[in-house]
């Protein structure tokens, strides 16, 4: 069974700043979620995921600022509330349009909300919190189009040199982005570089530390422990998660096949301890 209070830890040396994640990445927290934007080789950017309630004023602000005007698209990992509440007032703003996985358009088009909250794994002040949180449905139709995954889907894609990974469990069309020039992943909340279940973990102290998604609002665990080897099985060395500081180095890929062993509750494989973090 999958272990929800799996984690790896990795050394503090592997934290990278949000405004500089890698070539043509940078982040915005915005308490305990991060958004993305991403430059494109046209000289546009794609904004990937949309933040919490109230947030589409900083991040339109903030968005302009770094990358000179509106982008060309926004892409969304998947539609929990902390990821899309900017989304009909950032695409009415801008004009653009929004790219989802099809899986997750009943949550997206205002035809079904997401499964109630699991209390029982993880613990924590998030976990208790979780039965507050919006599930939506929100309709978004009016600027929603469909992300293409697997063959050939590099052709159509909005962010071209990025792959987009199908990554299910945490929701069944939720997606994360890798590009293979760099092997930089954009996680989603596939698994987390935080303790997501805790509030001091993942909206203040944020100790570099892998885990797996949110386990309150993860509709499927035994996809999502699936889902995390995938991503493991890419060999990343940069780590741009929606909850947690992103993370860099070679170190990344160790612990993050260390995870989805411990995750998936895989017998006879138990974690290596590593080593302590401290400040980069």
């Amino acid at each position: 069974m999958p272990n929800p209070d799996a984690h790896s830890e990795v050394p503090n040396s592997t934290v990278m700043p949000m405004e500089s994640v890698a070539a043509g990445v940078e982040g915005l927290r915005i308490t305990f979620v991060n958004v993305y934007g991403v430059r494109t080789a046209s000289g546009s950017w794609v904004l990937v995921d949309t933040g919490l309630p109230f947030s589409a004023g900083l991040i339109r602000t903030w968005g302009e600022r770094h990358f000179g005007g509106p982008p060309q698209s926004i892409l969304l990992t998947h539609g929990h509330f902390d990821h899309v509440s900017g989304a009909a007032d950032l695409a009415q703003a801008w004009g653009v349009p929004l790219y989802a996985h099809p899986l997750e358009f009943p949550y997206l088009t205002g035809k079904k909300e997401y499964p109630p909250p699991n209390l029982e794994p993880g613990g924590g002040l998030m976990t208790a919190l979780s039965p507050m949180y919006p599930r939506g449905p929100v309709d978004l139709s009016r600027w929603l189009r469909p992300l293409a995954t697997g063959p050939g889907a590099e052709d159509v894609t909005p962010l071209p040199g990025w792959e987009i990974v199908h990554s299910p469990g945490h929701t069944p069309g939720h997606v994360s982005l890798f590009r293979p020039a760099d092997l930089t992943l954009l996680v989603g909340d596939a698994f987390c570089t935080t303790k997501p279940e805790s509030f001091f973990e993942a909206a203040i102290a944020q100790e570099p530390e892998l885990h797996g998604p949110p386990a309150y609002f993860t509709a499927d665990p035994q996809q999502a422990a699936r889902s995390i080897r995938l991503l493991a099985n890419l060999h990343p060395r940069v780590l741009a998660p929606g909850h947690g500081r992103p993370l860099a180095g070679a170190e990344v890929q160790d612990r993050l096949a260390q995870l989805a062993v411990q995750y998936a509750g895989e017998p006879g494989r138990g974690m290596e301890p590593g080593p302590n973090l401290a400040a980069a």
